[in-house]
This record gives C-alpha cells, sequence and structure tokens, in this order.
C-alpha cells in the first residue's frame, strides 16, 4: 500500500565503500544499517533545524542495550557475535554532548576465522546535530580507525572522513551528502527518534550514510504491526520496517534488510535481518539497563 498524501510531518529529535573485503567490514557496516537498525525523519529537516525535541525522546542517558548477532547459511545458523550499545554524556571540542556507543566482537567459529572486534562512537549535540564518528577495529591484528567530522553546509552535509592504520593513511576525502546524512551508528539513533503519531504502512523515508569514502542511500519503509516470538513463552509486539540499501554487498537493494522494533514508548530493536550475498545476518534483543520507560512491548506467556 503506498504512503497517504498531505500527512502531518514525522518528527524526529536528532538533526540532522571502498571496502576490499566484504568482509567483516562489509557484514558490520550491514548489521549497523539494520540496527539499525531504528530511525527516520521529515526528510531530515532535522539536521538543519535546531530548538528542543517536541515530543518526550525515547531513550535517556546511561541506557545500556545488548544483542545477540548470528550469520545463517542455507539451514547453518550460527552465533557470531555480541552488540552492547550505550548512551552517555562526554565533552566534544569543549562542549557537551552525547555519546552513543558500540562494542561488538565475534563469537564462537566465527570468531574463530573472522576475529573482529570494533568500538563504535558517534556524538552529537544537545539539539540533536551529528557532529563527529569514530571506529576502532581489530580485525584479526589488523588495526584500523576511521573518522568522520560532519559539517552542515547550505542544504548539504560535509563530511571529512578519514581511514589510517599503524603505519599509513587509507583514505582522507571529503565527501557532499544532503542534509539527512549520518554515519552507521548514527542511522540507529536517526530511526528509534521517530514519532510514531503519523505512521501509516507505506510511508518512507530516505537518508544518506557515510561509509569511508562512499555515501550509500538507505530508505526506510514502515510496513505495519508484527509480532517477533523467540521462544513459545515470550513474544515482542514491534513495528516491522525494510531497508533498502543501495550498496553491492546486497544481494537485492529493495528491502535487502528488516527491522522489528519495539512497540512501546523505547524503539528498540527486537530483532534486525539482513540478506548478504553469502547468507544473511540476524540480530535478536538480549537484555537492556536503564531504560527511559518500561519494555512494554515485551510479552510473557505462562
Amino acid at each position: 500500500m503506498k504512503a497517504k498524501t498531505n500527512l502531518p510531518a514525522t518528527r524526529t529529535y536528532l538533526a540532522g565503500c571502498s571496502f576490499r573485503r566484504l568482509s567483516r567490514v562489509k557484514i558490520l557496516a550491514l548489521l549497523m544499517l539494520g540496527f539499525l537498525f531504528s530511525f527516520a525523519a521529515s526528510s531530515l529537516s532535522a539536521q538543519g533545524k535546531a530548538g528542543a525535541p517536541t515530543w518526550k525522546l525515547p531513550f535517556v542517558k546511561g541506557e545500556k542495550v545488548e544483542y545477540d548477532v548470528y550469520f545463517k547459511w542455507g539451514l547453518l545458523m550460527s552465533r557470531a557475535g555480541k552488540a552492547l550499545f550505550t548512551l552517555d554524556s562526554r565533552q566534544y571540542d569543549g562542549q557537551s554532548a552525547w555519546r552513543y556507543r558500540l562494542l561488538f566482537h565475534t563469537t564462537g567459529l566465527i570468531d574463530k576465522f573472522f576475529s573482529m572486534k570494533d568500538t563504535l562512537s558517534t556524538f552529537f549535540s544537545p539539539e540533536g546535530h551529528i557532529l563527529f564518528s569514530s571506529r576502532n577495529a581489530d580485525e584479526g591484528g589488523y588495526y584500523l580507525v576511521d573518522e568522520i567530522s560532519f559539517s552542515p553546509s547550505g542544504e548539504e552535509t560535509l563530511s571529512h572522513s578519514l581511514r589510517y592504520t599503524r603505519t599509513d593513511t587509507r583514505i582522507d576525502t571529503l565527501l557532499r551528502s544532503g542534509r539527512c546524512t549520518f554515519d552507521m551508528l548514527g542511522s540507529v539513533m536517526y530511526l528509534r527518534s521517530i514519532d510514531w503519531e503519523h505512521l501509516v504502512p507505506g510511508r518512507e523515508f530516505p537518508l544518506e550514510v557515510v561509509i569511508g569514502r562512499d555515501v550509500v542511500n538507505v530508505r526506510f519503509r514502515y510496513e505495519g504491526q508484527a509480532i517477533v516470538a523467540p521462544s513459545e513463552k515470550l513474544k515482542y509486539r514491534t513495528r516491522r520496517f525494510t531497508i533498502d540499501v543501495y550498496d553491492p554487498a546486497f544481494t537485492q537493494s529493495k528491502a535487502a534488510a528488516e527491522v522489528w522494533i519495539g512497540d512501546d514508548a523505547n524503539h528498540l530493536p527486537i530483532r534486525v535481518r539482513a540478506k548478504l550475498k553469502i547468507g544473511a545476518a540476524e540480530v535478536y534483543y538480549r537484555s537492556s539497563e536503564n531504560l527511559a520507560h518500561p519494555l512494554d512491548c515485551r510479552v510473557e506467556i505462562p
């Protein structure tokens, strides 16, 4: 069903690759886009407009959320890693800022063949503008740092993307994109900040994600309410989104990934599924602390 026209603007708080191995980096990028997995806007007039949010934010400082990551290949589904998201306050460039952080590491058999430990951090101003992001990666002894600085410029966003190792600089470039631009982790905050009051199935939300020397076009599409059932005695009420990703790492661009977001005031991603050229990546909610609201989307069956 197509999105209705003349709807009130959907509100959001947030203002707003050249990888030689499909690899670990690509898989992680995908997971983040999915986690993604959580988020949309009024064509991010958000990135360009400061000011206090007009509705209660779905997250608070001190929040911690854990996820289990799986890799599925045919009938096999192996645990691939664990991810921890945290939100706290920090100083950036001498000013107060919010820091959204992801700690990720591989586990099990995947860790033996594709070991990876990543720390991603994204800084936002108190008004919700993305300022800076960094990624520190240890890929089986290969160390890599990505840093991206974001600056609004008229109707565009200028992003200085820098990638380096212990011995040399791999990327040092300036990218131009639209106002609705984020890094991988920032796209998560973007989805979580959507006000669902006027959300209808079929409504779409475009954004751009900076990865290395590339700007990847992404589009979120709301599909409606759905139930996620990890077991017979546990269910989650969710809102389902599909994600179009225009990048060659995916088997298809349209509906390349799916995200199920908890249908309560927290807007937490509960499940993410992304189709890759080799198998699929799946992410499942595990636990959380210091949420802004009770996790009312969780339903335990006696």
